[in-house]
């Protein structure tokens, strides 16, 4: 299986809330969602997908685009999609992490023009007292 050609073909993006009305905890829900399969030729289907990062009350990050899907089993799945919208787990899996590899990094730019939360966690640096090392005596597991 070879996913090829991830292309952005919109972005909507609003922030509802004014600047000075924040709200303390924002909730940050992803979503990816597969519009459209259509089968471009033996062994390769184009698959329309939808990005969302979702503010709640705050704002709405959305982002469509297409993908190229290469495997012998392209038409098989696109086929299957088309009359159950279902596909295999593991084959799922990949589209999803391929969609959210290419959205999530542009989301987060959009995210900072809106003066909104990044729709990732960012790593916390703590300073002060080290951290107890392991007891360098004890047994090891693996």
């Amino acid at each position: 299986m070879k996913i090829k050609n991830i292309q952005l073909k919109s972005i909507e993006a609003r922030r509802y809330s004014k600047l000075n009305e924040r709200p303390q905890k924002i909730r940050i829900d992803h979503n990816s969602n597969i519009t459209n399969m259509q089968d471009e030729k033996k062994g390769e289907t184009i698959i329309d997908f939808q990005y969302t990062a979702s503010y709640g009350a705050v704002g709405v990050i959305k982002i469509e685009g297409s993908l190229i899907y290469i495997g012998e089993d392209a038409n098989k799945i696109s086929k299957e999609w088309r009359n159950t919208r279902k596909m295999p787990n593991q084959i799922a899996s990949q589209f999803h992490t391929a969609v959210m590899h290419a959205c999530v990094p542009e989301a987060v730019g959009i995210a900072k023009d809106l003066s909104l939360p990044p729709p990732i966690p960012l790593p916390q640096v703590k300073m002060g007292a080290p951290q107890p090392k392991p007891d360098q005596n004890g047994l090891e597991v693996a």
